[in-house]
């Protein structure tokens, strides 16, 4: 069917212009309605590796990463928020928030997508982050967010203490590393139209319909 679209969304979960991009992607998917039949499969990327577990202060961390004074970070998270209010998510970081170490997370949403319930959780793991200033490092936490979308809360716990899906979500990451993915959100239309950023709505309607008319037409502009 040529209307069928594959969506693969690189993100990480503490990433908020990925917030932005996914609200903007499924409000663009409900408004195009028939047009399209979507499946969605969120793929990891870590934005900091090799953070410690006890995260680190946002401002500090953004200072040492991209060089920002302290007013930038202000000005930056501002238009953060004005975004989210735009697609109905509340923002509620501040210069006191902390950046995290994700792969649990990650780990988790990896298994989430065996049992049919991703969406809900990568959703819920950005509630809990952004608008309600979680730590998505901590066990505790991340299994009592699993359970409230649905999933075994035993089962997250079981994973978390061990290495399950270690290899499997690293061996993701590899994969959009090495098809040039370097920042996040990037959003691939069934393997190979890819949108970066957190594109507002009517960016994604438009991609969207381009993709599916070549699709049926066979014609790639």
């Amino acid at each position: 069917m040529s209307n069928s679209l594959k969506i693969d969304f690189v993100s990480d979960v503490s990433c908020p212009w990925c917030v932005v991009g996914l609200y903007g992607l499924t409000q663009a998917l409900d408004l195009l309605g028939d047009e399209v039949q979507a499946e969605i499969r969120f793929q990891p990327f870590e934005l900091n590796p090799n953070m410690g577990p006890d995260g680190q202060n946002i401002t500090e961390h953004i200072t040492e990463k991209y060089g920002s004074t302290p007013e930038q970070s202000q000005q930056n998270r501002e238009m953060i928020r004005a975004r989210g209010a735009e697609v109905g998510f509340a923002f509620r970081t501040d210069a006191n928030s902390r950046i995290y170490n994700t792969f649990n997370a990650h780990r988790l949403l990896y298994w989430a997508g065996l049992e049919g319930l991703q969406f809900n959780l990568k959703e819920a793991l950005f509630k809990a982050y952004f608008s309600e200033g979680g730590n998505p490092s901590d066990p505790a936490q991340l299994a009592a967010i699993a359970e409230s979308v649905g999933l075994d809360r035993q089962r997250a716990e079981q994973i978390l203490a061990s290495d399950e899906y270690t290899r499997e979500v690293k061996e993701e990451e590899q994969l959009w590393l090495s098809r040039g993915v370097s920042s996040v959100p990037t959003v691939v239309f069934n393997g190979q139209y890819a949108v970066t950023g957190g594109q507002p709505v009517e960016t994604f309607v438009g991609a969207i319909r381009q993709i599916i008319s070549e699709a049926k037409g066979g014609t790639v502009s």
